[in-house]
């Protein structure tokens, strides 16, 4: 697809070509069926094999151990602020939660409304530029959870490793999920939104440590209940049916390449790339500190807003598109997810240093 840009967006993101051209394909007529794919019913044998090897994927590629089910749950990450306190706390209940930007800040509120949070961290005064050290922190005693997300979207910042602790760990993984191997087991829940390494908006995949599933207080209601969709396999009521055949593609994709591992390696060379052209240069400064930067959200700024608004405008008319930082940050901020092809990063690199031997 030559007319392609390079997209930068922070979500929906990029996909791998290829899942857009069977997609397209297979909406008009999947399997030669004679019926779209978004015109089949969930409930249909075909479709239900279609979750079913969505399911395997995830399971196979992240290693998920077989006391964890996966869901495909609607309603974005934003609703799984509220569902996890609701099902895991409860009035004179603890939590811990680490404010790591925006989405943890939007976690903590609504977490709020259920039980007792202890917010054991919070990088809210330096801007959110960075995450947390190992044992900067404390989780509260007797606390039911940790909660913390893995990589942060607006400010460029990410978990290099996990945190160890005793306690279930929560983790909203919507922007990093799938971008290197971990150990499922460490965690209680994981939940990630699909429109950034998995697939496009509109499913929720959620990754739950059995036990957990009986600890919803009785008030709950029926849809906001993780058990619900678990032992309805995701089939309680009408699933994201689009999204989820996306992810399947999408994860056939990643398994093809060769896993986490190697995603890893790919998304760490891309990282290096801009991350290099940031630091050899006194115009270009990375918001994020060097210890704590992401490799999918590299956010930087120019000398003044005015250029800042100038260098999107002429990247964005050579195909470089989406780079305009998040209008709590400002700056630019490329996303460079997954699917983000390398020669993408090499332009917008290469771009980088034309302007700023223009516009000095």
């Amino acid at each position: 697809m030559p007319d392609r840009i390079y997209n930068f967006s922070p979500g929906p993101a990029t996909l791998p070509q290829e899942v857009l051209v069977q997609a397209a394909k297979d909406i008009v007529n999947y399997n030669a069926m004679g019926i779209g794919l978004i015109e089949m019913s969930h409930r249909s044998k075909e479709f239900i094999a279609i979750t079913d090897e969505a399911e395997s994927l995830i399971r196979e590629i992240m290693n998920v151990p077989n006391n964890y089910k996966v869901l495909f749950l609607q309603g974005g990450a934003s609703t799984q602020f509220a569902m996890v306190p609701m099902n895991l706390l409860g009035p004179g209940k603890t939590a811990t939660y680490l404010n790591t930007g925006t989405w943890a800040t939007n976690a903590i509120k609504e977490a709020k409304l259920f039980g007792n949070v202890v917010v054991a961290y919070s990088s809210e005064n330096t801007k959110f530029d960075r995450v947390p050290a190992p044992g900067e922190y404390e989780v509260a005693a007797g606390s039911e959870y940790l909660y913390f997300v893995s990589n942060n979207t607006i400010y460029g910042t990410q978990f290099p490793t996990f945190p160890v602790t005793d306690h279930i760990m929560v983790c909203d993984m919507s922007s990093d999920i799938m971008s290197r191997p971990l150990d499922v087991s460490r965690f209680g829940i994981i939940f990630a939104g699909a429109q950034k390494n998995m697939g496009p908006a509109g499913c929720t995949v959620v990754i739950i440590r059995e036990d957990l599933l009986d600890k919803a207080p009785a008030n709950i209601p029926t849809m906001l209940k993780y058990k619900t969709h678990a032992d309805k396999g995701s089939m309680f009521n009408t699933p994201p049916c689009f999204s989820i055949y996306a992810i399947g593609l999408v994860l056939k994709w990643l398994k093809k390449l060769g896993g986490l591992t190697v995603m890893e390696r790919m998304n760490q060379e891309k990282a290096d790339l801009l991350y290099k052209a940031i630091d050899s240069s006194l115009f270009y400064k990375g918001h994020a500190k060097p210890e704590s930067r992401s490799l999918m959200n590299i956010t930087y700024n120019l000398p003044t807003p005015e250029l800042e608004a100038k260098f999107v405008k002429e990247a964005t008319a050579i195909g470089l598109n989406g780079l305009k930082g998040h209008r709590s940050v400002g700056g630019i901020r490329a996303s460079v997810y997954n699917a983000f092809p390398k020669e993408g990063v090499v332009k917008l690199v290469e771009f980088m240093q034309e302007f700023e031997a223009g516009n000095r």
